[in-house]
């Protein structure tokens, strides 16, 4: 992840226009009474899948965590488990066991799983950044190299992986120099591949499973750093990708926000929609909001108003999916404070979670719940 430059902007709210939304068919969330309040049974009155990002050594051996898991999101994303230092630690010796057990926890607990991520310039196996660096891994041959691991990964994952965000954060950010058509020239794989890459990865991974919905996943691609421009170059690239006939299905949006900054949920929501415009799904899968904290382990707002500010924020980003029919999930990348990546990425903040350092529901997470609430039986959405 990269530091998010916003500019401060004006929020939105737009609570009663939730109901503005076109009927669709709703997805089931898992089994649950009218009694039931969790996220997973709220979201699925609209047919929105609701989720978390997932350590998935903490799944059965910590059980606070473990229920909140199983009782509270009907989708799981593998926070490390399914990225290729994970799977490919050793060249062509794969290590399946902490993806495959996350999957059967899903089916268990009767979850959606999002595979994260196919394509990405972060968290590659030392093999092959280093061959890379030396020579010994030519261009054609690191391509090979990438085809095969999107063939493995995705036939392994067959038939149990509902999204899979195929290609990730290789677009230019505000602050960076875009090739022409929008591109990072500095991403690993643009750099040694060039662009057609994003293409062919996409049609890799259809082969290896038809039936799976393909992802582009980025950051600050619906304005948040105080400009459009990445967005239109994301929107402008898929389009022309789709006029190819480039199986690309949709689009992530992380949603990773900063207190500190301002958002602009109505730019969100119509970017989410303009994307969805284009005949594709939408998802919002690495949902947080930090803001500045004591310290690292207790991660108190040093700022009261802070404490207001992250779960308005945090509904926001819920209510203009809620807005968008075409948006299918939305996921919080972790499920609590004290196992967030925030506070080793960014110094001084954390907070960013739904539930605190000591697993309890913030604030935030009794927003989301009220916004559900709202909308169940009025929204609906595409569903897959």
């Amino acid at each position: 992840m990269k530091q998010l430059r916003r500019r401060s902007t004006l929020v939105a709210t737009g609570v009663a226009a939730l109901l503005l939304v076109p009927a669709a068919v709703a997805v089931a969330g898992g089994n649950s009474g009218p009694s039931d309040t969790s996220l997973r049974a709220l979201a699925s009155k609209q047919g929105l899948r609701i989720g978390t990002a997932v350590d998935a050594a903490q799944l059965g051996t910590n059980k606070p965590y473990t229920d909140i898991v199983a009782g509270q999101f009907s989708t799981v994303t593998p926070e490390n488990a399914m990225k290729w230092e994970s799977v490919e630690p050793s060249q062509g010796v794969h290590d399946w066991k902490q993806a495959d057990e996350l999957v059967r926890f899903a089916q268990q607990h009767g979850q959606a799983v999002r595979g994260h991520t196919l394509m990405w310039h972060n968290q590659l196996p030392g093999w092959l950044t280093t061959g890379v660096a030396d020579g010994s891994i030519s261009d054609a041959r690191l391509r090979d190299i990438l085809h095969q691991h999107v063939t493995d990964e995705v036939t392994h994952f067959k038939g149990k992986v509902w999204q899979w965000d195929v290609a990730n954060e290789v677009f230019a950010n505000s602050w960076e120099t875009p090739q022409a058509d929008g591109l990072n020239a500095d991403d690993f794989w643009i750099k040694h591949l060039g662009s057609g890459i994003v293409a062919d990865v996409f049609r890799w991974a259809h082969k290896a499973d038809p039936k799976a919905l393909l992802m582009y996943n980025d950051y600050n691609i619906t304005g948040e750093d105080g400009t459009n421009a990445k967005f239109q170059a994301v929107h402008d690239f898929v389009k022309k990708l789709r006029a190819q006939g480039v199986p690309i299905d949709g689009i992530g949006e992380q949603a990773h926000l900063d207190t500190q900054y301002g958002f602009d949920a109505r730019q969100y929501q119509a970017d989410l929609q303009a994307f969805g415009d284009l005949g594709l799904k939408v998802a919002v899968t690495e949902a947080d909001v930090r803001t500045f904290v004591d310290n690292a382990t207790d991660q108190v707002p040093t700022d009261s108003l802070a404490q207001y500010a992250q779960p308005y924020e945090f509904s926001e980003l819920l209510k203009g999916c809620e807005l968008v029919r075409q948006c299918i999930s939305f996921t919080a990348w972790g499920v609590h404070d004290g196992d967030s990546w925030i506070p080793g990425t960014f110094s001084g903040e954390g907070y960013g979670l739904l539930y605190d350092v000591n697993l309890k529901p913030k604030p935030a997470y009794s927003t989301l719940q009220q916004d559900l609430k709202l909308a169940a039986g009025t929204v609906r959405h595409a569903g897959d």
